[in-house]
């Protein structure tokens, strides 16, 4: 049988059966902290598919998404100057290696403190927690990139435009992608620690409401749609990758085969 069929299908068969081994365990339950899977379910699709989703879902997606495509450019922008000027290099890399050692969890109650409750604290709070994997990986892609590279560009005397967009950026795009998606995993877990600690509306203020006022099943219900939210985020951030990258990924199969 195909290798590839079998990973396709433990990726979904796994799932299926967890699933089916929750409704099983919990069919019967009379805990008030572990409920049915069954009215889990209920609340999820009246709590995020109707009476929620516009009001919270959609702006948590917002925040992240806005949050996360800042954070992206500034992080890949300012990797390239760090690793190209040096003198930007020496000034920022104490910063940048001082800032990526706090827990990016810590930095919400500061700018709740500096900033306020608002969507303005959220989005801060997810760009400077996203920023750096992304920061640091492009720096040490581009100065990973092979020397024979460079010489190549110089002969064939590339401006620093066609440098950057030709020989630099391919290069150094799958480690580029990797701190992206260090990145978007980051993102999201602040997306979800600032609308707990400092916001009414949101996903994650939803469902730590629901914990505080022993709505049982609407926190799982919660707990649930930010799984989905999360494993979805990847996936797509996975079959983007593949795309852009593929013919990064297609020589690492081969050199797996």
């Amino acid at each position: 049988m195909n290798r590839k069929l079998i990973n396709w299908g433990l990726g979904i068969g796994t799932p299926l059966l967890l699933v089916a081994a929750w409704w099983a365990v919990s069919q019967n339950s009379t805990n008030t902290f572990f409920p049915p899977l069954a009215t889990i379910l209920e609340r999820f699709q009246a709590l995020w598919l109707f009476d929620h989703f516009g009001s919270d879902v959609l702006l948590s997606l917002r925040n992240l998404a806005l949050g996360y495509a800042l954070a992206t450019v500034i992080g890949v922008g300012l990797g390239f100057v760090t690793a190209l000027v040096p003198v930007v290099r020496w000034a920022l890399d104490p910063l940048i290696h001082f800032f990526r050692g706090i827990p990016p969890v810590a930095l919400v109650p500061i700018f709740i403190s500096l900033i306020g409750f608002g969507i303005e604290m959220r989005l801060v709070s997810i760009i400077l927690a996203a920023l750096f994997p992304t920061l640091i990986a492009t720096v040490d892609g581009i100065r990973s990139v092979d020397p024979s590279l460079k010489d190549v560009s110089a002969v064939y005397r590339l401006t620093r435009t066609e440098k950057l967009a030709q020989v630099y950026l391919p290069a150094a795009g799958p480690q580029i992608a990797a701190g992206m998606q260090v990145s978007l995993q980051v993102a999201f877990i602040v997306m979800i620690a600032s609308e707990m600690l400092g916001a009414s509306q949101g996903i994650g203020a939803m469902t730590l409401l629901a914990q505080q006022s022993f709505m049982t099943s609407d926190m799982w219900a919660g707990i649930l749609l930010l799984g989905v939210i999360g494993f979805g985020a990847n996936m797509l951030f996975e079959l983007a990758k593949n795309k852009v990258l593929a013919w990064y990924v297609g020589s690492r199969r081969l050199a797996k085969s």
